[in-house]
């Protein structure tokens, strides 16, 4: 197992993870269109209704055949594929790389709950049913090292085609927002998001900018010291009252407390 988890950390160094060839914008904004392909490991998860294929979460590609998105996006009842080297949805631009995804290659971390978001472990893997093709518009994820804990405002960016606004429009274009994270010792406050936020999960954004339905399984891209991006999260959830309510920042499941899950199942498949 070693050996393979050894050629995975390989493969991913030699593709230089984590590093756009398209410079992402890093205005303070409360969203706006993101630069075409500057999150280059940015997926859609898409799922089929009556012959037709809809976007229904967002994910990370990982590996050139994998992809990390949320448990609660995951359904074994539907019919999947992801769309690799997507920018805008309502026209065929070129670079996207469609991909099918076989029922059995749909792995969710076995401890997720769907009756009971707020426990945690809300995270999954899909394989790919063909390696994906790298470049300038696809490229692969960094992740953090196993335990790491991002700063109070530390700059993450969340990126996705979620809805606008609470009840809003879902965009055509891949949109982009800064999100500040909100450490555990704040984001767990009684009037904040207290008991249902766990050590697992990692909070970021305020009442100004924050994910939306449609964002869920997307990345939370954070600025590594070396100059790369690394993924953080995975968006979770939102409050009930809406996607910008006070208190109640945007909460993702912490990658790095999930590391040798990820490794582990990546490797045994």
């Amino acid at each position: 197992m070693f050996r393979l988890l050894s050629s995975l950390l390989l493969v991913a160094l030699a593709s230089g993870c984590g590093r756009p060839s398209f410079k992402p914008s890093t205005r303070v904004v409360n969203g706006e269109d993101a630069v075409p392909y500057s999150w280059p490991w940015q997926i859609s998860l898409q799922y089929e209704k009556n012959g037709v294929f809809h976007h229904t979460c967002g994910g990370t590609l990982i590996a050139r055949d994998w992809v990390m998105t949320a448990g609660h996006c995951i359904s074994n009842s539907l019919t999947y594929q992801v769309v690799l080297g997507e920018y805008d949805q309502s026209k065929k631009e070129g670079p996207e790389q469609v991909i099918p995804i076989n029922a059995e290659d749909l792995f969710v971390h076995p401890l997720w709950n769907p009756n009971c978001v707020a426990c945690g472990n809300d995270i999954a893997l899909i394989k790919l049913s063909r390696p994906a093709k790298l470049g300038e518009t696809v490229k692969l994820a960094c992740l953090p090292p196993a335990d790491d804990i991002l700063p109070h405002e530390a700059p993450c960016y969340i990126s996705g085609w979620g809805r606008l606004f609470t009840g809003g429009p879902l965009p055509d274009k891949l949109q982009q927002a800064l999100l500040p994270v909100v450490d555990h010792e704040h984001c767990s406050k009684q009037d904040w998001w207290g008991i249902a936020l766990r050590k697992t999960m990692v909070c970021a954004g305020g009442d100004i900018r924050s994910g939306c339905n449609g964002d869920s399984g997307g990345p939370l891209n954070c600025p590594a010291a070396d100059g790369s991006w690394q993924v953080h999260g995975v968006t979770s959830f939102v409050s009930a009252l809406g996607c910008n309510a006070l208190k109640k920042p945007t909460v993702f499941t912490r990658v790095s407390a999930f590391n040798d899950w990820i490794q582990e199942t990546m490797a045994s498949h």
